[in-house]
């Protein structure tokens, strides 16, 4: 029996903390990035997404409520709807146009917040061994304030060299 998956740390990132040029510019948008520790055993990526679906701290409707141990959501989706089969696999060069495409599609953002966003994010994506995004699940599997979130994209990014499995979401408020 493997080992389980150990939860190690979390970065927050508000757009709203960095200066732009225009209030609109932020739009409300933050990242937040989750990292577990792995298993010494190698497990497959199959087990580390159903281990990570079912850790207490993927139970987050990221809409200000945090975590909840006995929650039912996540993100806009009902939990329920969450299985392995619904992540895809994606390369590092779509995960990087998603991110960046996210992130900028209100124009150039603050230096600073570019810096930031390079060293906590996109290095994630690059040392990545796999890289596995959360397909639309459709209104259908909304809970019941689900649409709240205008983008919500999540990534699960497994890098076996350091031993760390981040969950990242970007979404706005």
């Amino acid at each position: 029996m493997p080992e389980t998956l150990a939860y190690r740390d979390q970065t927050f990132i508000n757009f709203r903390d960095f200066r732009f040029d225009s209030p609109a510019g932020h739009a409300f948008r933050w990242v937040d990035v989750k990292r577990f520790d792995l298993p010494r055993s190698d497990p497959g990526d199959d087990w580390l997404l159903t281990a990570l679906i079912g850790h207490v701290a993927f139970r987050d409707d990221y809409a200000g409520g945090g975590v909840e141990a006995e929650g039912l959501r996540h993100g806009p989706y009902w939990l329920r709807h969450i299985t392995p089969a619904r992540y895809v696999h994606i390369d590092e060069g779509r995960a990087n146009e998603l991110l960046r495409g996210w992130a900028e599609q209100f124009g150039a953002l603050p230096p600073a917040l570019t810096a930031c966003l390079e060293r906590e994010v996109y290095l994630l994506l690059a040392v990545a061994t796999n890289r596995y995004q959360l397909e639309d699940l459709g209104r259908e599997a909304f809970h019941d304030w689900g649409g709240v979130h205008t983008d919500f994209h999540e990534l699960i990014l497994i890098d076996r060299a350091a031993g760390v499995l981040s969950l990242l979401v970007a979404a706005d408020d």
